[in-house]
């Protein structure tokens, strides 16, 4: 079963929703798991010393639920559809074959389990301003309290934005220890045959919304019809290239890619 899950992060407001949504309505056999659903009971969630409610936090989140589920649908994406619904597409086209996820969130980066599943990673991006004037014509429930955005909403973002880099960084990080013919295969590992990408693409929020959805698509699309030539891909780079050791090893992880996908 071939499948590809496209993260959708971002600040509040920044229009992350909005795009996840008219996305998979243009992508066939596609579904969307929205973070804001996994949210624990408001009794639960703690509150500061200014009386903030700590929203803005894992912890505030069923943050292994939404894994459950997550993983749920990379066993059976076409099971999972129909559960929610969702008739998978019959008729024969491009990409047709291949099942999408859209995770979409604003601390979905911030969780490492998840880190590396995503074959791609947008962050959607706005202004301070623009961010609080949206903010404030939301209505939440509970909703906002005064000062609430300035004292707890803003603070968090850019401390969540903040570890979200480091984790990127971290993980980028073992590429520089080993030499040249080992970083290949560990790339080659962990990009294609794990299908994990560790940066994110930085989306403008303020670009028009067409323009945007339009940019993303086109990559997306290109991800899904790359899905199926990857295996065969992969084992012509580590003849070519690699050899020796490295070469046997792609070649086995090819094998055990091709089998699993089937």
């Amino acid at each position: 079963m071939k499948t590809v899950i496209v993260g959708i992060g971002g600040m509040t407001n920044g229009g992350k929703s909005t795009l996840a949504t008219r996305l998979q309505q243009q992508i066939p056999n596609s579904c969307i798991v929205a973070q804001d659903t996994y949210f624990k009971d408001d009794s639960v969630v703690p509150v500061d010393s200014n009386g903030f409610k700590q929203y803005d936090d894992l912890d505030a989140l069923h943050m292994d639920q939404m894994l459950d589920d997550i993983n749920l649908w990379r066993r059976g994406p076409e099971c999972f559809l129909k559960k929610r619904g969702l008739e998978p597409m019959q008729v024969s086209q491009p990409g047709s074959d291949v099942f999408v996820l859209i995770v979409e969130g604003f601390l979905i980066f911030n969780y490492r389990p998840l880190n590396c599943l995503y074959d791609k990673k947008y962050f959607i991006e706005i202004p301070y301003d623009i961010c609080k004037t949206r903010r404030s014509t939301r209505v939440y429930s509970p909703p906002d309290l005064p000062g609430y955005f300035d004292g707890y909403v803003w603070p968090m973002y850019l401390k969540n934005r903040k570890e979200m880099e480091a984790m990127v960084s971290d993980i980028g990080e073992v590429f520089f220890h080993y030499d040249m013919k080992f970083t290949l295969t560990l790339y080659i590992f962990t990009v294609i045959i794990l299908k994990s990408t560790y940066i994110a693409v930085f989306l403008d929020g303020l670009q028009d919304k067409d323009q945007l959805l339009d940019s993303v698509h086109k990559d997306v699309l290109k991800t899904i019809e790359g899905r199926k030539g990857k295996v065969a891909l992969l084992f012509e780079f580590s003849q070519t290239f690699l050899g020796g050791f490295f070469s046997k090893i792609i070649t086995i992880l090819c094998l055990f890619v091709s089998f699993s996908e089937k």
